[in-house]
């Protein structure tokens, strides 16, 4: 007993110590506590981190959890210990074992095998890995099974579950529930949002045991990397994440597109496409490197085939003058010789072709008939971008002027199709640049991942049109944190 006690005290004074390198005040530290499970009112909280009163194990734990996190932002070595002894988070042991087995298990193995392949992965820890894929319109998610076996009625809501709440924040949660305790872990290829891993464990101690949260984001960014790799393979994983069938059109635009989010260093850029199942000429593209990152977002007229084939040769001769090493200057006029040597005078795309240093954070951009591209900072937009004008695509571009703007850290850049402004209600109300801009800001204020406030205002964009979208709506969301350094920097 005298030994409980002095590990009681022990990490009571912990706390303490950890709690001021956190630069955390108690109200903060106990929302933070809140979001992970804790269970103790405020004052008890802060009666017990001034040394005036006592939590039960558990709870010291989750304290001890929210502050770790916290540090881990911070990248301080000083932590707050634990109740009770805990895994190790270095990779080696059980946790080696499952990092093997999960790749042994997917040599030359179909997309279909991937659930049994986690599994085993699990038993190497001592846990239970279900696999949950978002589905394409980021509204459920579904788990991952054979699609002859797959129910249904079994996927979780994204906005109303704790997995959903564990996607949304891309944060872990833990779960304690009559059908036992598990943690919902997001499942990620990088800064791309896929899913979530249910992670059932044997005893309520292992939701907040540090090393098994480390295991569980080694398992889960890989096995994010194997279902984004065995997506090529095959079509499990669409089946899974398809709600209603796609039209050629959209399948021909979807096929095209990079990954809804990607990051670099300090950079982050994700992008919304709806609706997916009737997708006309909308279109999107980035590309990342060391010290650049280019973004292009399009809309050709039209709503069939044509003008989704109008939307792919856009991206391809971008994409084409990219690789070539080419600047603003030679994309634009390459998407605009191909589309007019292709599709002839009478078709057209508008769209706004940029190119960002990261480490100066200048941006450069044309904007060819398309809505204005606004910077957002501190919540308030700076001014829209207002220059760079150019003739539609298609239509002989003529001269080009190529804007300018110098972003500062944490600046939010906004580009998307009139799909988004001019989506209008059944009073012919449109959704309007006010809106839009009232929504990224208190979205922004609160802090949501980059991909959250994205899909939000995709939702929100939708719900304005009463569920019945009468065209593409388009968002492309980045943000530049801070400047970028040379390989090798320090």
């Amino acid at each position: 007993m005298s030994n409980d006690h002095g590990r009681a005290g022990e990490q009571q004074r912990s706390v303490r110590r950890a709690m001021k390198r956190a630069e955390l005040t108690v109200e903060q530290l106990w929302l933070r506590y809140l979001g992970i499970g804790g269970e103790a009112g405020f004052l008890e909280v802060d009666a017990y981190v001034h040394g005036l009163g006592s939590l039960p194990p558990l709870q010291r734990d989750i304290l001890a959890q929210a502050i770790n996190e916290r540090l881990d932002e911070l990248t301080w070595t000083h932590r707050a210990v634990y109740s009770r002894p805990v895994r190790d988070a270095e990779p080696r042991g059980d946790a080696f074992a499952a990092l093997v087995r999960l790749l042994e298990g997917t040599e030359l193995a179909p997309p279909d095998r991937l659930p049994s392949v986690a599994e085993a992965a699990g038993k190497a820890l001592g846990v239970r890995i279900t696999i949950y894929l978002v589905d394409y319109e980021q509204q459920c998610l579904q788990p991952l099974r054979h699609p002859d076996t797959g129910d249904k009625d079994s996927a979780l809501d994204v906005d109303t579950t704790l997995a959903g709440r564990a996607f949304q924040q891309a944060r872990i949660q833990p779960s304690a529930t009559s059908a036992g305790p598990r943690l919902w872990v997001p499942l990620l290829d990088g800064a791309e949002r896929l899913g979530v891993l249910e992670v059932a464990v044997d005893s309520v101690d292992d939701l907040h045991d540090p090393g098994l949260r480390v295991q569980c984001r080694w398992l889960s960014h890989l096995l994010g990397h194997m279902v984004t790799l065995l997506s090529q393979y095959g079509d499990v994983f669409d089946r899974t994440r398809l709600r209603t069938q796609r039209t050629v059109n959209a399948e021909l635009i979807w096929s095209l597109l990079p990954p809804l989010t990607a990051g670099v260093d300090g950079f982050v850029v994700t992008g919304v496409l709806e609706p997916g199942h009737t997708v006309s000429g909308d279109a999107f593209d980035y590309a990342l490197s060391e010290s650049t990152a280019t973004l292009i977002v399009l809309d050709s007229v039209g709503r069939d085939l044509r003008s989704g084939l109008v939307a792919a040769a856009a991206l391809a001769a971008h994409r084409s003058a990219r690789h070539a090493g080419h600047g603003l200057h030679e994309q634009a006029r390459l998407i605009d010789q191909t589309i007019g040597r292709q599709f002839g005078d009478a078709v057209s795309v508008t769209a706004v072709l940029a190119e960002l240093d990261l480490a100066s954070g200048r941006l450069r951009y044309i904007n060819a008939g398309h809505p204005d591209p606004l910077i957002m900072r501190a919540g308030e937009v700076v001014e829209p971008l207002g220059a760079g004008r150019c003739r539609p695509l298609g239509s002989g571009v003529g001269d080009i002027e190529v804007g300018a703007q110098t972003l500062r850290p944490e600046d939010l850049l906004v580009l998307c199709t009139d799909g988004i402004t001019e989506a209008r209600d059944e009073a012919g109300d449109p959704f309007g640049e006010a809106r839009l801009t009232d929504f990224l800001r208190r979205e922004t204020a609160v802090a949501h991942p980059l991909p959250e406030i994205a899909r939000r205002l995709i939702n929100a964009v939708i719900a304005h049109q009463n569920e019945t979208p009468r065209d593409d709506a388009t968002i492309l969301l980045a943000r530049w944190t801070r400047p970028s350094r040379p390989t090798g920097a320090t």
